[in-house]
């Protein structure tokens, strides 16, 4: 025994992945995040997309959770229609990455979401997202990066508490705060960054960047400690 807390983090499932001589339907998800999980003194389980009523006793095993980037979230999971410009639907794992976090949160467990995954907590609680920004991603396929602001009293202000450039991809951002949600962060233009619940809620923190492709591990040896 190690004595590291067992971070579960979710995953991709993609039809037609290949490698090797196969070409299959796979469980995957970017190296980068169990690489953060381990860097940042924890266990990494990966948690591919399951049956929604079994979170609570994935949850239940675990210390901590951190719900992946991914997707876009369909917007019928928020009343919306869909705009054009909104990725494929991925209802598998929006279904199971809900639960996952319904169930953290009723049972206290730490909570990290990363892009995708604050959306969806943003979603879980109530919230809407604006399906499409511009100046938040770079070329297909390349991460960007532009400065977030954190907001003084917060979570997240703890953590990391001065300006900061963070690594960045997405087209969507939130809208409507989910109930008990708070900004705590932004960007330049105002597009909420970082948010979280009070802390007598226990510990639930997304990010819309991506902590996974850059240096900085303040908000993941954060997530770890809390689980610890």
């Amino acid at each position: 025994m190690t004595g590291r807390p067992l971070i579960g983090v979710s995953t991709y499932l993609e039809a037609g992945a290949r490698w090797g001589v196969w070409e299959l339907e796979a469980a995957l998800l970017p190296a980068a995040y169990p690489r953060l999980v381990q860097r940042a003194e924890g266990l990494a389980a990966l948690l591919p997309p399951d049956e929604p009523e079994l979170a609570a006793a994935a949850v239940a095993r675990l210390d901590g959770l951190v719900i992946a980037g991914g997707p876009d979230v369909d917007p019928s999971r928020y009343g919306a229609g869909r705009d054009p410009r909104t990725g494929p639907p991925a209802p598998a794992r929006d279904a199971w990455e809900l639960a996952l976090i319904r169930a953290a949160l009723d049972a206290g467990v730490p909570l990290l979401g990363i892009c995708r995954g604050m959306q969806l907590l943003n979603v879980a609680l109530g919230g809407t997202l604006v399906q499409h920004l511009d100046g938040h991603a770079e070329a297909v396929g390349v991460f960007g990066g532009h400065p977030v602001k954190p907001v003084p009293g917060t979570l997240y202000a703890a953590i990391v508490p001065e300006e900061t450039t963070v690594p960045t991809y997405h087209h969507q951002s939130v809208d409507r705060l989910g109930t008990g949600l708070v900004p705590s962060a932004h960007a330049a233009d105002g597009t909420v960054e970082a948010l979280e619940l009070p802390a007598e809620r226990g510990w639930a923190l997304g990010v819309q960047w991506h902590p996974e492709m850059g240096e900085d591990m303040r908000v993941m040896r954060a997530l770890v400690a809390a689980a610890g």
